[in-house]
């Protein structure tokens, strides 16, 4: 057994001795099933004590009002459903009906006033005393098919050159932090001057803040100014880690981040820096340090890179050249160790001539705004309060500004670029405790590293690796496609996407962490790295090339016809990646379905859009609108027309098909069905992230399995939660009781928001015997007053339907 294995084994046997309890609002904690148990329940991940999730929403027809069937309360498999519980409804305290074959109701007579509540039927009895017990909190309608939750915009601010900018809502996640079985809402605020990792220039600081469903701000962590705006910085994972029912926060901090609460009328009663590592104290370094760099600031580092060249230990071992004249193809005209003013001549050759000469976007004397330099950590905040419960130090570290990454070797010189791209998410990686996963770099070298928390402290439970990209000089040599330096994970370069999926890929109740192109099992081995040859016409046909980096994924059971699970891919390789987009079998790897397109496929989406066709349809194309890759049935057959949008989609229609969210920047957004038309347009709000057009969350967050569209106002004054009001016979419970679904969920605010997927076949044309039943078990109640969870006894909850 390996070291990594070894401390693998200990970190989850640890947690499942530590983490054996729930809140006290929920005693009942609840367990999935592997994803292919195809109906037997078996003990699995523990997930959330949730709610029953009444809401109620006003329509042109009555009242309709959705509910969640919680996961244990599924038995069995019916023609369009599973069966289990039905449920009886109040009015007024009155009885209105049985519900059987759903979890949602038309109140053909509902008013705007009434007060609704659902319980799980128990024979025929329709006394409301006789449910008193088992009531959910009662629902007053919402006066449309939306409710606006009301937000606290962070001020304006000016960057150190004197740029103002503005604040607005921007990705969400949503966890249950105060045990009461409803969820919270977890809002980033994105500063108007937000940054890709490759573009030049300050932003103003991230903040995340962390509402009730009223609008009452619970806290907000400040980053400070030493954690860079932008979808590529900062993942912040919501998610009950240590089983005690309610969820903390981690997420990347620096010296500088803070957590601010505050009083009933908005003002600041606590303001609460981020504790700095005993040794970085020791250091020197402070909470108001400020590590971003001005055009200055870069130009002196580039000569300290210089003055130090001869010690490098590339330059040393060889690998290198071994001078900085040499690396930029001159003449050697400078004696080594370099002098100050030798260093200084060469940084000015490279900044005004050889950078430049490489690409006319190369304009460094204005390098400004990036963090290249200081402390990066890890910390666990509670989730309700937003006190730090543990900082340790982020893993890998930066090393440096990008130079081993490959941030200088190609055409366009891109210091923090390569070095600085993040992504994190949730699995379940001995199949019952959930563990955080962090990551930096995909491009060229890629690591990961996963942790359990227990309540009190981290624990690594293992670290992947690829080593560098070798390169024989940093300065003109792509370290892209290149195997990095271990030889186990080596092949992990250049395989890694915007986002990441934790899966159960081989069925055995484990999820793995699918990386793009690649896969890492639960134990923290490579399960696979997917190569392919390269066909006629690309740049090396014949060669045997990774199918590479790319922008869109997405994991799930796209073929009935076949077992298990698979995974589709876009891929950004041009002539240099044997494919535009791939479908893969996610257990292997191995490409069931590949089409080369010479270009960069930028978008890529999946979806029963088509009813007719047996399968889940997968699609590609380019944010221009072209498509050369087409609409495709499940088995890759190419189908006939046109293709939906690529921004993000939503389990929205009655009938079980998928439909497509589209509109970015200042359109307004619609909800798209491929054979229907629009069917809903969300007046008064925008979605986030540019061209890419992404809402601030897709998830089922209370109500039946359909999922809610969160999007901000145009004003970022509110979060507009949409409902679907198309009454369904199709019963299901809650995806977030599905494993691979809630760590979807939890990870799908990661760089380039993707949609969030079950470990299972859910779709128009289900067969429902096929999908995992889910068990309960009791567990002792978590104790009060746990350091850092302060429990507030008898404390009501706000449900979402007031």
């Amino acid at each position: 057994m390996t070291a990594r294995s070894i401390a693998a084994v200990a970190a989850s046997g640890a947690l499942l001795l530590a983490g054996a309890t729930v809140s006290t609002a929920a005693p009942d904690a609840v367990h999935s099933t592997s994803a292919h148990a195809k109906g037997r329940p078996a003990p699995g991940p523990r997930l959330e004590a949730l709610d029953r999730g009444l809401v109620a929403a006003s329509t042109d027809d009555g009242v309709f009002l959705s509910w969640r069937l919680l996961g244990p309360e599924a038995t069995g498999a019916g023609r369009s459903g599973l069966t289990g519980t039905s449920f009886v409804v109040f009015r007024d305290g009155r009885y209105l009906a049985t519900v059987k074959d759903s979890t949602n109701f038309l109140d053909s007579s509902g008013r705007s006033g009434a007060s609704y509540q659902v319980a799980p039927a128990k024979g025929r009895s329709k006394s409301r005393a006789a449910y008193r017990s088992a009531l959910s909190d009662p629902a007053t309608p919402w006066a449309g098919a939306y409710r606006d939750v009301p937000l606290t915009r962070p001020a304006d601010g000016v960057t150190p050159a004197g740029e103002s900018y503005t604040y607005s809502a921007n990705d969400m996640s949503v966890g249950d932090v105060d045990g009461d079985g409803a969820y919270e809402l977890v809002v980033k605020w994105d500063p108007s001057n937000s940054k890709d990792v490759s573009q030049v220039g300050y932003t103003g600081p991230v903040y995340i803040d962390t509402y009730e469903s009223d609008g009452t701000l619970l806290h907000r962590v400040d980053l400070g100014p030493n954690i860079r705006a932008g979808a590529h910085y900062t993942q912040f994972l919501v998610y009950d880690f240590d089983g005690d029912g309610r969820s903390e926060m981690m997420l990347k901090t620096a010296p500088g981040t803070r957590t601010l609460t505050f009083g009933r009328s908005g003002e600041v009663v606590s303001d609460t820096p981020v504790t700095l590592l005993p040794e970085d104290v020791a250091a020197g370094y402070s909470v108001d340090d400020d590590y971003r760099m001005s055009a200055d600031d870069y130009y002196e580092h580039l000569v300290d890179m210089f003055l130090g060249w001869h010690e490098h230990p590339e330059v040393v071992a060889g690998h290198w050249p071994a001078t900085i004249e040499e690396a930029l193809g001159l003449e050697v005209a400078h004696g080594y160790p370099l002098s100050r003013e030798s260093a200084q001549a060469l940084a000015d050759h490279f900044i005004d001539v050889y950078a430049p000469g490489r690409s006319a976007r190369n304009a460094l004397r204005a390098f400004e705004g990036f963090v290249l330099s200081g402390p990066e950590y890890l910390t666990v905040l509670d989730g309700a309060t937003g006190a730090e419960l543990e900082t340790v130090r982020y893993e890998p570290g930066r090393h440096d500004d990008g130079l081993m990454w490959g941030d200088y070797a190609m055409s366009r010189i891109e210091p923090g670029n390569r070095v600085d791209r993040f992504l994190a998410g949730v699995a379940y990686l001995d199949g019952k405790r959930p563990s955080a996963v962090f990551a930096r770099g995909y491009y060229t070298r890629a690591a990961l590293v996963s942790y359990t928390w227990d309540g009190e402290r981290l624990s690594k439970v293992w670290d992947v690796d690829s080593g560098w990209a070798p390169m024989s000089n940093p300065f003109a040599d792509s370290p892209h496609g290149v195997d990095g330096t271990d030889p186990e994970f080596g092949t992990l370069t250049t395989q890694g996407f915007h986002s990441l999926s934790a899966a159960d890929v081989d069925g055995d109740g484990r999820q793995e962490i699918v990386y793009g192109s690649a896969t890492i099992d639960d134990d923290g081995s490579l399960l696979y790295s997917s190569f392919a040859d390269m066909p006629a016409g690309s740049a090396a046909p014949g060669t045997s090339a990774r199918l590479g980096h790319g922008d869109a994924m997405h994991v799930t059971d796209i073929d009935p016809a076949r077992p298990g699970l698979e995974i589709f891919t876009v891929h950004e390789g041009g002539t240099w990646a044997p494919y535009g987009m791939a479908l893969r079998d996610a257990a292997t790897g191995e490409v069931l379905v590949g089409e080369y397109s010479g270009r960069d496929t930028g978008r890529g989406m999946i979806g029963d859009v088509r009813p007719d066709v047996r399968g889940i349809e997968t699609w590609a194309g380019n944010p221009d609108g072209s498509d050369p890759l087409g609409l495709r049935a499940a088995d890759g057959t190419r189908l006939p027309g046109g293709t939906p949008g690529t921004n993000m989609t939503v389990r929205w229609a009655a009938d079980g098909t998928t439909q497509v969210i589209n509109g970015s920047g200042s359109a307004t957004p619609t909800i798209d069905d491929w054979q229907r038309g629009t069917l809903r347009t969300l007046d008064g709000t925008l979605t986030n992230n540019g061209t890419k057009g992404t809402p601030s969350l897709v998830a089922d967050v209370f109500g039946d399995w359909r999922e809610e569209v969160l999007v901000r106002t145009v004003d970022s004054s509110a979060v507009r939660i949409h409902l679907s009001t198309e009454l369904t016979d199709r019963k299901m419970y809650t995806l977030m009781h599905d494993a691979q679904y809630r760590v979807e969920v939890a990870r799908q605010q990661t760089t380039y928001n993707q949609p969030s997927y079950p470990g299972f076949y859910l779709a128009s044309d289900m067969d429902w015997s096929t999908v995992p039943l889910v068990h309960r078990s009791s567990a002792p109640p978590c104790k009060p007053g746990k350091p850092g969870h302060p429990w507030r006894p008898g404390e009501p909850g706000r449900p979402w339907g007031r």
